[in-house]
């Protein structure tokens, strides 16, 4: 009995030691061929990551050297970091042994899925390369698109953000900027103010010209080239109009407009030249 105890043990003894063994090799195994790799790919993603800083902090250094425009720089800069850490992911997931020509062929059918699904995306991202590459306006400009009259304040790679006057935030898709119609205001660094006064028709029309014009060459934000003019626009019902044009920068714009307005009335009241205005009459009274 003893003796049959006794081979019981030896025999589980040694069946551990083999399970021992055989786990060890296993462990081993699964470390050569899955450990190693895996330490690879974290060391080249790693590495790459700080290449991918590296190069890009290069790129931005060059290009504000070399004063590329600041849209362009914003937009070369999305597009070099996003194709690089799309490159290096390729790279890692290839060093953990995944194919990547059948890799390749699942990005292909997926980008072929999403760009089905996404098409006013895409549009709107080749309306912000055709933006980059035509230059209808930059940042800083002001303009007019779409409904919206503000100042650019940054051309991303799907949208064109502005600046209203009401300092109101204004996002428009590039698909539509591209394809609309633009006006810029800024692109010439002139602009016409064009206001309406109107004096009666008892008044001198030489002089009226005169006090007016003296209004915008007094006003130092007029710009003297073009030159301010002032001529008769129309005989109204009950007014001689006068369209009163002065010249401004885009920053001077709403300045020399309110200005002249005022400056208008109140150089015509101290000459006495009369602008008309609606007359009420009591009937009753008069009756």
């Amino acid at each position: 009995m003893e003796n049959m105890e006794g081979t019981i043990t030896t025999a589980t003894a040694e069946t551990s030691n083999l399970l021992d063994k055989i786990s060890i090799e296993n462990l081993l195994g699964i470390v050569e061929k899955y450990g190693f790799p895996v330490l690879y790919a974290i060391l080249i993603y790693l590495i790459g990551s700080w290449v991918i800083k590296r190069i890009t902090k290069v790129l931005k250094n060059v290009m504000a050297k070399n004063d590329y425009d600041e849209s362009l720089q914003v937009f070369l800069f999305n597009l070099v970091t996003w194709a690089l850490k799309i490159f290096l992911i390729i790279t890692v997931i290839s060093t953990l042994g995944v194919e990547t020509t059948s890799l390749a062929a699942v990005i292909a059918a997926a980008g072929l899925a999403i760009g089905l699904a996404l098409q006013g995306s895409l549009s709107n991202f080749a309306g912000g390369v055709l933006i980059i590459i035509f230059k209808p306006y930059k940042i800083g400009d002001l303009i007019e698109a779409q409904g919206v009259l503000g100042v650019v304040k940054q051309i991303e790679i799907f949208t064109t953000k502005l600046v209203t006057p009401q300092n109101k935030l204004a996002i428009v898709p590039n698909g539509a900027m591209a394809n609309g119609n633009v006006i810029n205001y800024t692109a010439e660094g002139k602009m016409r103010v064009d206001l309406t006064i109107g004096v009666g028709y008892g008044e001198d029309i030489k002089k009226t010209k005169e006090v007016l014009l003296a209004v915008l060459t007094s006003n130092p934000k007029v710009l003297k080239e073009p030159a301010p003019s002032v001529n008769v626009s129309e005989l109204a019902d009950s007014s001689i109009n006068f369209a009163v044009r002065p010249f401004a920068t885009p920053e001077d714009y709403w300045d020399v407009y309110f200005a002249t307005l005022e400056n208008c009335k109140i150089a015509l009241d101290k000459e006495g030249i009369e602008i008309p205005y609606p007359h009420r009459v009591n009937i009753s009274k008069q009756a």
